[in-house]
């Protein structure tokens, strides 16, 4: 029998973070879900799928520390199936530490490490380091809702059927609120002038004329600009070239309503010009 091609996400990352609930977006769009499966399976199904046309060609898999070889055989099992011609991708998901104390404390469930919920978010973290830097993809459900969760996994399966060399995300945040865990560059712009300190543009967004021109206005302002927007451009081939299908550039101030606003608004308009697919996400703009 013909072997087909067969498209691997593998879902995986920190305990509480909503694994279950993004293989449960994938089975929405279509794919073939399965949940906590077994490292040393892992062969074994993209065989199978690829024997079994085209009801099997988009898979989704949940894998995570609970299940016995996953520390041990989870890189070298997905290096083998690169090598074997599956298209692998890792999905990794997090959330801060006190979402993730939350979350278990809302479900009464016991970390999977066995210790306290504490002990065992460190540990797993630690564990997981190396996983979550070789992830094609990670997405930080801190602050997300199912209906966000769901647009996250919608765009990265729009960037795979448009066939685009990468997709940008621009973030911007405020730092008062923590760093966004899933940008893959962060700038920090609070060295620009504040229009929280205005009274009549304090309740106004970056979103608002008044608002990009007093933190646009100083000629050093302007200058920078122009400097961090031609290096994120310059660098981005440099990406694509390493095989990176996705870029997150997060953009900080100290609240995300103001500066941050601003310059994601500027530095995604300025990408577009240059024929990148981009998308914009204010996090902490409402808040």
């Amino acid at each position: 029998m013909k072997k087909e091609k067969v498209l691997f996400w593998i879902v995986t990352g920190m305990s509480g973070a909503g694994k279950s609930q993004t293989i449960n977006c994938f089975e929405d769009f279509g794919f073939f879900c399965v949940d906590n499966l077994p490292v040393e399976l892992l062969p074994k199904m993209a065989d199978l799928c690829s024997r079994s046309g085209r009801p099997l060609q988009r898979v989704a898999l949940g894998i995570d520390i609970r299940e016995g070889g996953f520390l041990r055989d989870f890189l070298s099992t997905v290096q083998q199936l690169k090598h074997q011609g599956v298209d692998c991708k890792i999905v990794f998901m997090d959330a801060d530490d006190r979402a993730l104390m939350r979350r278990f404390s809302e479900t009464r469930r016991r970390h999977p490490l066995g210790t306290s919920v504490q002990v065992g978010i460190k540990e797993e973290r630690k564990q997981l380091l190396k996983i979550k830097e070789l992830a094609d993809k990670i997405i930080d459900t801190t602050n997300l809702t199912l209906s966000d969760l769901k647009q996250r996994i919608l765009e990265l399966l729009d960037a795979r059927n448009e066939h685009t060399e990468m997709q940008l995300s621009v973030v911007s945040f405020g730092y008062k609120y923590g760093l966004p865990t899933d940008s893959d560059l962060v700038w920090d712009v609070r060295f620009m002038p504040n229009p929280n300190y205005v009274q009549t543009l304090r309740k106004k967004t970056g979103r608002d004329a008044a608002v990009r021109r007093y933190v646009m206005r100083t000629p050093q302002a302007q200058r920078f600009g122009k400097k961090f927007f031609d290096m994120v451009t310059e660098s981005l081939p440099h990406y694509i070239r390493e095989g990176k299908s996705y870029l997150t550039v997060a953009i900080g101030c100290t609240g995300g309503r103001h500066r941050s606003v601003v310059m994601a608004e500027a530095l995604a308009a300025y990408l577009k010009k240059h024929d990148y697919k981009v998308r914009v996400h204010h996090r902490d703009i409402d808040r």
